[in-house]
C-alpha cells in the first residue's frame, strides 16, 4: 500500500506527481502520458463525446514500418475498498451498457484537481452516505492498455459514519455489506467486473480484508 495518507482531514497523494492534462467534457481528470518511446508521427481525435474521446496515433514501430494504434481516452477513475465492522460496503446496480444487474465496489470519476483519496471520500459519500475517517491509495495503474487510456486507482477506507447520499440523475444504487470472509468470493459470482475483482484482491494482498 502507498505510503499517502494523512487523517487529519488532508490527503498528500499522487496529484503531486500526477497532474491532470487535457480536460474532460464531464469534469473528470486525464492524467498525463509518458513520452513516447516509438516516435509518433501524427495523432488525430476522430470522435468527442461527454464521456469518452476516441483517435489514433500513427506510430513508427522499431522495424521502421508504420502502423495507426487507435486508443478511447476516458477519465480517470477511483474505486473504494470500503470496511466497517468486519463487512465490506459493496453498491448493487443495473449496468445498461451489459445489461445485467452486478455488486460491485462504490466508484466514480476522479474531477479536476482531485486526488484518488478526496474522489474515493467524495464518491463513497455521494454513492452511500458514508464517510470515512480514513483513507489510502492502495494501488495506481492504467487499465485495458492496448486499447484505453485510461488510469484507475484503489483507495481503501475505514473508520465509517453513516450520513445521507447525494446521488447523481443517473444513479440508482442500493448499498450491501458483505462480510469480509465472503467479499472475494461475492465479487467472483456472475456477473462481475474488473475493478471490484481488482480492488479487493490487492486490498487483501495489502492485508488489509
Amino acid at each position: 500500500m502507498t505510503d499517502d495518507t494523512r487523517d487529519d482531514g488532508e490527503r498528500d497523494d499522487e496529484t503531486t506527481t500526477n497532474a491532470a492534462s487535457s480536460s474532460a467534457a464531464n469534469g473528470g481528470r486525464r492524467d498525463e502520458l509518458a513520452e513516447p518511446e516509438w516516435p509518433v508521427l501524427d495523432s488525430q481525435t476522430e470522435y468527442e463525446t461527454g464521456w469518452f474521446t476516441g483517435g489514433y496515433d500513427r506510430v513508427r514501430q522499431p522495424d521502421g514500418t508504420e502502423k495507426q494504434y487507435y486508443w478511447a481516452e476516458l477519465s480517470t477513475a477511483v474505486v473504494i475498498v470500503a470496511v466497517a465492522e468486519d463487512h465490506v460496503l459493496f453498491v448493487e446496480q443495473y449496468r445498461p451498457t451489459i445489461r445485467e444487474t452486478q455488486l460491485e465496489l462504490p466508484a466514480g470519476i476522479v474531477e479536476q484537481g482531485e486526488s484518488f483519496t478526496q474522489a474515493a471520500e467524495r464518491e463513497l459519500r455521494e454513492e452511500t452516505g458514508f464517510e470515512a475517517s480514513s483513507l489510502s491509495l492502495v494501488q495506481e495503474f492504467w487499465t485495458c492498455t492496448g486499447l484505453l487510456r485510461h488510469r484507475r486507482g484503489i483507495v481503501f477506507a475505514e473508520g465509517l459514519s453513516p450520513g445521507e447520499r447525494e446521488l447523481d440523475s443517473n444513479e440508482f444504487l442500493t448499498p450491501k455489506a458483505v462480510p469480509i470472509d465472503d467479499a472475494v468470493a461475492v465479487a467472483r459470482a456472475q456477473p462481475t467486473n474488473d475493478a471490484t475483482i481488482e480492488g479487493l484482491l490487492l486490498a487483501k494482498d495489502d492485508g488489509l480484508l
